[in-house]
């Protein structure tokens, strides 16, 4: 079971960097920038463990759960953060670095390459400590230092000023980057481990973060429904309108249910597959409600929603990057089908 004390405190500590409604121009200044992020706020997480947080202590981590780090992830969301929190800590567990733990040097995994489609084994290849391949979707790739490559050989780290790294980026709707980085004969140093248990809890965290982005949308919608006035009296207190928010409050609680089912799932160290399928159940809820909940909020702020300078506007904009990030809502209802039983629910 997860401490709830440290939950909270995990949640209370996050307003420093993401509070909830707080201020947005912050991340409005930083949308489609280079690197699209404060570096310095990136030190803040890395100062209060957040980058180490499923760390092993004897690392230099800070040795917690699934749960408390799908807290912070939530919290992320929320305040709509653009560093590149969950990108390092990933990386973070492959390859343990006080730099990186620090938030002073950015590492991004790079793993995909084919889209949407999970458990890839990886083309890339690692021979006589030199790496030629190709990854797509690379978070803030134009942003790192390092990457920390999936090959067929094992992982590998690569220095981003290595010769043979070419970097294409491509804007994405939240106003953040992700890059196919090409690999041609580049020096790297091999990594032992392997990289599929980070990245379920990566897509797990994923899956978290769209909870906090619409979770938040739906609050802010709550607010608007009970100021906004027509016919004399709020337009929240119209039938059809609570009911289509009673039926967006629904779907955030069984999204939460799920993150946090898949958290103890992971946390108990359960086998393979069912830790797989709790992910999948995750992730397929998340980003089908993500996406829902983030469209329903525009739609009931009526015209206003649909202008760039008001802020519920934004939160469809990360949903729509996150619902698709580490697979699918497709992909994860397929991987589930295959691991999970008939008779099972």
């Amino acid at each position: 079971m997860p401490d709830f004390e440290n939950l909270r405190l995990i949640r209370d500590s996050a307003a420093a960097i993401a509070p909830r409604g707080g201020d947005l121009r912050r991340i409005r200044a930083l949308r489609f920038t280079e690197p699209g992020f404060d570096p310095a706020v990136l030190q803040q997480m890395g100062e209060m463990g957040w980058i180490g947080l499923r760390v092993a202590e004897e690392k230099g981590g800070a040795g917690l759960g699934m749960a408390e780090f799908c807290a912070v992830l939530e919290e992320c969301g929320a305040a709509l953060v653009p560093e590149p929190l969950l990108p390092c800590a990933t990386a973070a567990l492959l390859h343990p670095d006080a730099a990186l733990l620090a938030g002073q040097r950015v590492v991004v995994p790079a793993w995909q390459e084919r889209p949407d489609v999970l458990d890839q084994i990886p083309e890339t290849a690692l021979a006589n400590g030199r790496v030629t391949g190709r990854k797509l979707f690379v978070p803030m790739a134009g942003a790192a230092d390092a990457f920390i490559l999936t090959t067929a050989q094992g992982l590998a780290l690569v220095e981003r000023s290595a010769p043979g790294v070419t970097i294409e980026t491509a804007r994405t709707q939240d106003g953040g980057h992700v890059a196919t980085v090409d690999f041609a004969d580049t020096p790297a140093t091999a990594v032992p481990g392997e990289a599929s248990d980070a990245l379920e809890e990566a897509t797990l965290a994923t899956s978290a973060m769209l909870l906090g982005v619409m979770g938040q949308a739906f609050v802010m919608t709550l607010e608007y429904l009970k100021t906004r006035q027509q016919f004399g009296k709020p337009i929240g207190s119209f039938q059809s309108l609570q009911h289509r928010a009673a039926d967006l409050k629904l779907q955030l609680e069984l999204t939460r249910a799920s993150v946090e089912s898949a958290a103890a799932v992971l946390d108990a160290g359960a086998p393979k597959a069912q830790r797989q399928a709790a992910v999948s159940r995750a992730k397929a809820r998340a980003s089908t409600a993500g996406m829902l909940v983030t469209r329903q909020a525009i739609q009931l702020h009526g015209g206003i929603g649909y202008t760039d300078e008001y802020d519920v506007g934004l939160y469809l904009r990360k949903a729509m990057v996150l619902s698709n990030a580490y697979g699918s809502a497709a992909a994860h209802r397929a991987r589930y089908a295959r691991l999970v039983p008939d008779d099972e629910d």
